[in-house]
């Protein structure tokens, strides 16, 4: 089942967030560069923020969440942002991610969806190549002081749904 997420649910998107970047980035992003990033993104106030401002979808099996989606709401050029998608390792590969991503497009009237992936994980970059999106570029960026390969991919929200 996919879900609008609520303050009740901030802790487990916590896990979640934490459980699967240490599987998906371990050997890419070293782990104090992780810590960092989730410590502030994920923080109380900032996931307040996210559930307030943004698009929060949280997917659960058996009634308990296994993974979660932000989306940013389409701005005045129409565009929106794949914030994050992120499932516990071990209900990946089990149609949560793709449930996640359709529920999220069909909350978007807009032109476009941008997401930004580490170019290294490969798993992120096959599922959006898999779901639609279109590489656009690669570029270096500095993340929490780390440089790292980022790929940018674009989603046409006006084409046939998924």
């Amino acid at each position: 089942m996919i879900r609008t997420g609520t303050t009740e649910d901030i802790s487990s998107v916590q896990e979640i967030a934490y459980t699967s970047w240490s599987d998906t980035y371990d050997g890419i992003i070293p782990s104090p560069v992780q810590k960092s990033f989730l410590d502030k993104s994920y923080s109380f106030p900032m996931m307040e923020m996210r559930l307030k401002k943004t698009i929060m979808l949280l997917a659960e099996h058996e009634g308990r969440p296994v993974g979660f989606a932000n989306f940013t709401k389409v701005d005045e050029d129409g565009d929106a942002e794949l914030i994050a998608i992120y499932l516990k390792p071990e209900y990946q590969r089990n149609g949560y991610g793709k449930k996640l991503l359709t529920s999220g497009l069909s909350l978007l009237n807009g032109s476009q969806l941008f997401v930004y992936v580490e170019s290294a994980n490969m798993k992120g970059r096959y599922f959006y190549e898999a779901n639609g999106f279109k590489f656009v570029e690669e570029f270096e960026e500095l993340f929490e002081g780390y440089p790292l390969q980022t790929a940018k991919y674009v989603y046409d929200l006006k084409a046939p749904a998924l």
